[in-house]
């Protein structure tokens, strides 16, 4: 078995931003298994320069020379290990060859290179990407959240005839209303490298207005989410796979989604809106025009939200699956403790 045969290295996770050959490596890997932009060398570099603390580590496995995997890990207290994840990042910062299952790696790396570790915590996994097996003595995998996806396919009339009557007629009314109003209505979209840092702004300053100002997790540009987000989509810019999408009532944007496209895949990261109108919905009416074009355009294939599903994802599609976090113990007495020191949820009455 490939796994048996592994030789793991640890070392700075800088490394990746100072080695090409580990960014290629790296960007390797990830074309395997789902060859996700957000989960790029570049945007690794972006999120540990900007969201990370300096503690992160860079595990590489190889065998015969060539490197199988590579884990962005972080240390959280005595003996654990777990995902690089900061809350922007989708998914947990690991790449591997397709035929090497994520468990084996786990448990590799956990008696491998890390030391006297106790706990490995591989966070916030697609099962697109690797799929859930089985608990063991020694493992656990739990639930993150489901996330949506529409697939897109046929045209958008017989999409939008599958969804709910509501929708439909909610929508119509609220386009009916503000066109009767004389509001100019527009969806715009922003594909070049200049355009990104003023939409950053643009994003900021709708999001600061709202709700997420009051617990300090909106978008500023001068903060680390504004700076994080900015580097990540000029740089995928200049791959062709930034994509800003706002909508405007006259020439005042309401409503913006920040993506990356790739291979066919849209990723909408971040959702915001203007939240002082209330007599319609600015950011379904965005998500509605952006469907309608992706339809009419006919590249995009699928659409990814990789959040947990909300109320309105459930108005656009009947698409879910759940990601998961796996654990991996040193000792299987470990998880049995774990799971004994878990909160008891209190008994329902019959």
């Amino acid at each position: 078995m490939l796994n048996n045969l592994l030789r793991w290295e640890n070392v700075d996770a800088r490394s990746l931003a100072q080695r090409s050959d580990l960014r290629a490596s790296w960007d390797q890997l990830n074309g395997t298994r789902g060859a996700l932009p957000f989960l790029d060398s570049e945007a690794m570099v972006c999120a540990l320069q900007i969201l990370g603390d300096g503690s992160e580590r860079l595990l590489l496995a190889r065998c015969d020379g060539a490197l199988q995997a590579m884990f962005l890990l972080i240390p959280q207290g005595a003996f654990k290990w777990s995902s690089f994840q900061p809350s922007q990042m989708p998914l947990g910062a690991w790449v591997a060859r397709p035929e090497l299952a994520l468990t084996d790696l786990a448990r590799s790396l956990l008696r491998g290179p890390l030391g006297l570790c106790l706990v490995l915590s591989i966070t916030q996994v697609d099962p697109c990407i690797a799929s859930r097996a089985g608990d063991a003595p020694d493992r656990r995998h739990s639930d993150y959240v489901d996330t949506g996806w529409i697939d897109i396919n046929g045209s958008f009339d017989l999409y939008w005839a599958s969804r709910g009557k509501n929708l439909r007629q909610n929508m119509r009314k609220q386009r009916a209303k503000l066109l009767a109003e004389g509001v100019g209505l527009r969806l715009q979209v922003l594909r070049e490298h200049a355009q990104m840092a003023p939409a950053i702004a643009r994003y900021g300053e709708l999001e600061s207005a709202g709700w997420k100002a009051q617990t300090g997790t909106a978008i500023h540009p001068d903060n680390q989410q504004g700076r994080y987000y900015r580097a990540l989509l000029e740089k995928a810019s200049l791959r062709g796979e930034a994509l800003v999408t706002q909508y405007l009532f006259d020439d005042r944007v309401v409503a913006m989604n920040l993506c990356l496209e790739r291979e066919g895949t849209l990723i909408v990261l971040k959702t915001t809106y203007d939240e002082s109108i209330q007599t319609c919905s600015p950011a379904f009416l965005l998500r509605e025009s952006e469907l309608q074009q992706i339809h009419a355009e006919g590249r995009i294939k699928r659409v990814e939200y990789f959040g947990r599903v909300m109320d309105w994802h459930t108005k656009l599609t009947d698409r879910k699956r759940g990601l998961y976090h796996l654990s991996q113990y040193r000792w299987s007495v470990l998880r049995r403790v774990a799971e004994w020191r878990q909160p008891k949820l209190p008994l329902k009455d019959a």
